[in-house]
């Protein structure tokens, strides 16, 4: 049942180790530092259990991938009913053989599993050659009734897509929640460092604004360097911002902790009531949208 009371959310950002024990156990410690600061919907980074990866195309990586349900999946089941908190969280999903998914789980405040969103965009740029290992989503954008309230969740590419933040927000969320893996690569941060985070905000701030949604956006920190001896130093910056692209809390490349904002879903039924952009959508007039631009 949608719920128009004010909630607390709270984004993880955190470092990440090679191995998955030690970014699970300190996930844990986040989400229970989350709890005590009074945060009821918590979300981490994307593909928290491990070292990003897809910096290359390493079959040996696929070992990664763990089924849903699984034994992280009854993990966070487990410690969601503990924390009595709804808690996102974002694996590598083993499928079945040779099909793989970067999928987002979410589970209710009393642990049950509320369904999974599977990454619908996928990148194939250096150093983020996810194509190589995750079949696209085909669960289509989503909506997510928790005990607190509806969210939307999305994952890190799907952010340069003002599709995926339309589609999602229409179905009534207050909040969409981005977990991401974003970063320089470090030959070009002197060149391009605050350019490059500055355009990751700036476009999910604009879904925000066009919308008349809540962005919660946990990204990780750190270089990570990969078995070919290049790397990604992964630039933090993690940020909500109200339903007017204005910053509640935000990070810089450092911190690790939670940040957290409170979520008013009154004020953004307010907000699409004066600013109505889904009643004037020309939604006769969107047919080519469908097509690539060469249909043009």
């Amino acid at each position: 049942m949608k719920t128009m009371q004010p909630y607390m959310i709270g984004i993880i950002q955190m470092a990440m180790q090679p191995e998955p024990a030690a970014n699970m156990k300190r996930a844990e410690e986040l989400l229970r530092e989350a709890k005590a600061k009074g945060v009821q919907v918590a979300c981490l980074p994307e593909l928290f259990r491990s070292y990003y990866f897809c910096q290359t195309e390493n079959h040996d990586y696929f070992d990664l991938a763990e089924p849903i349900p699984g034994p992280s999946t009854q993990f966070f089941s487990a410690l969601a009913k503990e924390l009595e908190m709804v808690i996102v969280t974002s694996l590598f999903e083993r499928r079945t053989a040779g099909m793989y998914h970067n999928t987002a789980v979410v589970f209710d405040a009393d642990g049950t599993d509320l369904g999974m969103y599977r990454k619908m965009h996928i990148p194939d740029d250096p150093r983020y050659y996810e194509k190589f290992y995750f079949t696209p989503g085909d669960l289509g954008f989503k909506n997510f009734d928790t005990k607190f309230g509806r969210i939307g969740v999305l994952i890190c590419w799907d952010q340069w897509f003002p599709e995926a933040a339309r589609l999602t927000a229409m179905q009534g969320a207050s909040v969409i929640f981005y977990p991401t893996a974003i970063g320089w690569h470090p030959d070009e941060k002197s060149d391009y460092g605050d350019e490059q985070w500055n355009k990751w905000q700036t476009v999910m701030r604009g879904h925000a604004v066009a919308n008349n949604v809540f962005i919660a956006a946990p990204n990780r920190i750190g270089l990570e360097k990969d078995t070919d001896g290049g790397g990604l130093e992964f630039f933090g910056h993690s940020f909500i911002c109200d339903s007017s692209g204005r910053y509640i809390d935000q990070a810089d490349d450092r911190f690790e902790g939670v940040l957290t904002a409170v979520i008013d879903p009154k004020k953004v039924e307010t907000q699409r009531q004066h600013w109505p952009y889904f009643r004037d959508r020309r939604i006769d007039a969107y047919g080519k949208i469908l097509q690539h631009p060469d249909a043009y």
